[in-house]
């Protein structure tokens, strides 16, 4: 009887065939996975195989590798020999091999590759004789120790740099690739050299101990800060792990009939459907992305190898059409013919990957729906970046590549760690480098944007930008960095750390100081995919607006009604800031209100001009919600100071503050415990409301107000403030001769809402959960205070997201959900909508539409991302049951 069935370690590829398949990411990452399915439709791919992405935690736990992987890999070097015909280890006919990684979600440059494996001081004289090439030989070599010692020992690159650089100068070259064969035998020397003054040992000849130091070095890559930093900001998990792809070498360092490079199928940037991207003759893939050397741009490999170029096009059009979607392909050249190492699902800048979505659907590549599941939402971001206003003075300091658009100013940085320690407090920075490398990442993800004076279109510092929706300008040659004097020299001029620029990633132009930037102006393909989005969606989505403005641009963005006007941020200027201060100081009622008198019109005039921006659709207004002392100063010059402009003694005033303060104000005075304590006003907003309403309806406007309870905790208190509302409100209609129909709610953002609003609901119209305010009564956290741990949290594991930033599931989330069933229980048409910063964010978005919500809440710039997640969340429910909603 036979024992149980054991999965293969180890998939094999090549001469058309292949082990695995497109469908096996899990396992054999992306990059194997896409070697596998080009082997299989015909695709010219060196053969190889892949090692299991299962192996990875298991290795990095007991830094051992199975007994059976060991054999599985000597067979499939086995089947490798058989189809080159070379042999691995052999002197006269060497195999070589390149190790790189692949997981199952693509993570460009963030884990290690190595080149030119099994070259040793036997077989490197087998490779100049076979290639009859002796300079590429020893140049494939002098590159296998460097890699090796940097990725498998972990030594600095600087040293090998160091001694390369001398050798270059030493022979009167500027290229690597024009030294002669003496001065790169001496390389090779040196560089071993290095590693055995470094590690106490020699560097590994055998070419399996170099194979499986590779294997292993590939594994441990995945755990590297870089690739944790990049899981971050990307929602990867952990728990993914790592592929190693063990591929035959092709050479691109062979001569000018040789090369390399990387190409888009259609382009990243702008989503033009044609070939994109760059490649050197006479290179290895190292030397395209590290910015060493400036490609050139892709259409002029058809001058120089016309036939790989026209098999390069076919090629992605083929691979386009297979897999459906623009690919990101890897491509060497050796002696004229075309090999493709990698392709796989192209990231792309947020205008590009929505024109992409619409022209595969007028192409008939995708339907609609797989048009709106393509664009991620907050992709959308990208297109709604700020541009650099042309009719502003400007001071052109270079010019480079337009690597990835969008346009920022900031405060030039020379290195990662001071970028993110200056963004962290608050300031805006543009991280410049000579050219980029993975260990920047954190500081790339802190910057504004990214200027480096090497480097082309898809060097390191485009591509990450551009996955992250940065402004990048590369290759801006007329610059010379100088990270340790931190400070940068341009056309005779010196720009300090600190000094501020701007950099437009849309035009490739840097210039100094802060340039006026205006906001974007979306396209026709924008409002097609939203269109088709809004044709799917359940979810309702309104904008945070407290002012005539913040409504108009919520409106433009397609907002469908407010979902929270915060009353209180139209008292914080001018004379408005003046009544309130009158109104707080004042010594008895009739104090209050003659104060109050003067600011009704003031908010009477915001609510008519926001009510006309909305147009009909629904105006939630919140009722004053922060703490009196909020309005108030606080440093004594201050005090004094008001207190001459309102004629009170000093002291009078600082006793005022000081009976205001309170240790804990979140907690404290405020939302309807202030109606409560002074229903006066309570009643002046009402009126505002009220009468700013009649005078839309009476010019036969549409108006629909919402009046929303802040913080409220028990029933009594919501019944206390309705009863003033409904009120002051039939006073205003009688007043007026009009009634304008109206709902009257609260916000949900405390525990004990939620878990009476059975209670609620009988009183209560809608519920609107205020989130922010929800996280922090449920975590007991302090949104001002928890930055100093937060961080901490979420890189020890202890919490998967920022609650503040995703909505918390398990926890306020149950809160929300069981507030949404009690709810609706006494009130079945009750409507739920959310307010909070989550309102933007696409998993909490799809979280709300799970609870049969109307409608989410978000800043103007969010409007058009909670459109397209909501979307996609409804995509994702289709084929379960309906739910019941409330009608809007």
């Amino acid at each position: 009887m036979s024992g149980p069935y054991l999965q293969p370690l180890v998939y094999f590829f090549g001469q058309g065939r292949a082990d695995g398949t497109a469908a096996m990411k899990d396992v054999l990452g992306g990059k194997g996975a896409g070697l596998a399915e080009m082997t299989t439709i015909g695709i010219p791919v060196p053969p190889g195989f892949t090692i299991s992405s299962t192996l990875c935690l298991s290795y990095l736990e007991n830094h051992q590798f199975p007994l059976r992987l060991r054999a599985q890999v000597e067979q499939s070097l086995q089947r490798l020999e058989g189809a080159t015909g070379k042999h691995f280890g052999h002197g006269a006919n060497p195999l070589l091999v390149s190790v790189r990684s692949g997981a199952a979600v693509s993570m460009p440059g963030m884990m290690e590759t190595i080149l030119n494996l099994g070259l040793n001081d036997d077989t490197v004289d087998g490779l100049a004789a076979q290639s009859r090439n002796p300079q590429f030989a020893w140049d494939s070599y002098r590159r296998f120790v460097q890699m090796y010692g940097g990725v498998v020992f972990g030594l600095p690159k600087k040293p090998f740099d160091a001694m390369l650089e001398e050798r270059k100068k030493r022979a009167g070259v500027e290229r690597d690739i024009d030294l002669p064969v003496a001065e790169f035998q001496g390389l090779v020397r040196d560089f071993k050299g290095l590693v055995r003054s470094q590690r106490g040992s020699d560097f590994p000849e055998e070419p399996l101990d170099q194979l499986w130091g590779a294997i292993a070095a590939v594994f441990e890559s995945w755990n590297t800060r870089r690739a944790i930093d990049y899981r971050k900001l990307h929602d990867i998990p952990d728990s993914m792990g790592t592929a190693v792809n063990i591929v035959a070498m092709v050479f691109g360092n062979i001569g000018n009939d040789s090369g390399t490079g990387v190409a888009f199928s259609r382009n990243p940037s702008t989503g033009e459907r044609a070939l994109y991207g760059e490649y050197l003759l006479n290179a290895q893939g190292e030397d395209v992305v590290s910015g060493m050397r400036t490609p050139e741009p892709i259409a002029r490999l058809r001058e120089t190898v016309p036939d790989a170029y026209a098999e390069l096009e076919r090629t992605a059009r083929t691979l386009e059409r297979h897999f459906r979607d623009m690919q990101d392909m890897e491509f060497t050249i050796e002696r004229g013919k075309l090999y493709m190492l990698q392709t796989r699902r192209g990231q792309r800048a947020g205008h590009a990957a929505v024109r992409i979505a619409c022209e595969m659907v007028d192409e008939g590549l995708i339907t609609e729906e797989e048009a709106i599941a393509r664009v991620p939402p907050n992709d959308l971001n990208q297109l709604l970046h700020p541009t650099i206003d042309q009719s502003s003075q400007l001071d052109l300091l270079a010019t480079g590549l337009p690597a990835s658009p969008g346009a920022a100013s900031g405060a030039v940085v020379f290195d990662a760690d001071r970028a993110a320690e200056r963004a962290a407090a608050g300031e805006a920075v543009i991280l410049v480098r000579r050219e980029t490398s993975p260990e920047d990442f954190h500081g790339m993800v802190a910057a504004r944007a990214v200027l480096t004076a090497r480097g082309g279109m898809t060097s390191h510092a485009a591509v990450v930008a551009r996955g992250m929706g940065k402004p990048c300008v590369a290759g801006a040659s007329a610059l010379e960095v100088d990270e340790e004097a931190a400070c940068v020299r341009v056309n005779g001029r010196v720009l300090n750390r600190g000094e501020w620029i701007t950099v437009d990633g849309s035009s490739g132009r840097v210039y100094a100081g802060r340039a006026s930037l205006v906001p974007p102006e979306l396209g026709g393909d924008f409002t097609r995919l939203l269109a088709w989005a809004d044709q799917v969606r359940h979810l309702r989505i309104r904008v945070n607006a407290d002012t005539p403005a913040d409504a108009h641009r919520g409106r433009d963005f397609g907002a469908e009604g407010i979902g929270l006007c915060r009353t209180e941020h139209m008292f914080f200027e001018g004379d408005r800031l003046g009544a309130m201060r009158e109104m707080i100081v004042a010594r008895d009622v009739e104090g209050r209100r003659r104060a109050l008198d003067r600011l009704l019109p003031m908010q009477r005039g915001d609510f008519e001009a926001i009510f006309r921006a909305m147009e009909g659709f629904p105006v939630t207004i919140r009722l004053l919600d922060p703490p009196l002392h909020e309005f108030l100063p606080r440093d004594p010059p201050e005090i004094e100071a008001l207190a001459r402009e309102m004629s009170l003694e000093p002291a009078e005033l600082q006793r005022i503050v000081n009976s205001l303060t309170e240790v804990n104000p979140m907690l404290g005075l405020r939302g309807c415990r202030l109606g409560i304590l002074y229903p006066e006003i309570t009643a002046m907003q009402v009126r505002a409301i009220f009468e700013a309403a009649c005078t839309v309806a009476e010019r036969k406007g549409r108006v629909m107000p919402e009046v929303m309870v802040p913080l409220t905790a028990s029933v009594t208190e919501f019944r206390k403030q309705a009863l003033i509302v409904r009120q002051v409100s039939s006073e205003v209609f009688s007043e007026r001769q009009i009634t304008v129909p109206f709902v009257l709610g609260t916000m949900i953002e405390l525990p004990r809402a939620a878990l009476t609003a059975d209670e609620i609901a009988r009183e209560a119209q809608f519920f609107s959960f205020g989130t922010n305010d929800l996280t922090q009564t449920t975590w007991g956290l302090s949104r001002d205070d928890a930055g100093r741990f937060l961080p901490l949290y979420l890189e020890q594991g202890i919490i998967e997201d920022d609650p503040f930033q995703v909505l918390d599931r398990a926890g306020v989330g149950r809160l929300v959900s069981m507030a949404c069933d009690l709810g609706r229980r006494t009130r079945p048409d009750l409507k739920l909508g959310l307010c909070g910063e989550h309102g933007g964010e696409p998993a909490s978005i799809a979280f709300c539409d799970e609870l049969g919500m109307n409608y989410v809440s978000c800043s103007p710039f969010r409007v058009p991302i909670a459109r397209l997640a909501a979307a996609q969340s409804a995509l994702a429910e289709r084929g379960t049951m309906n739910r019941t909603r409330a009608t809007v």
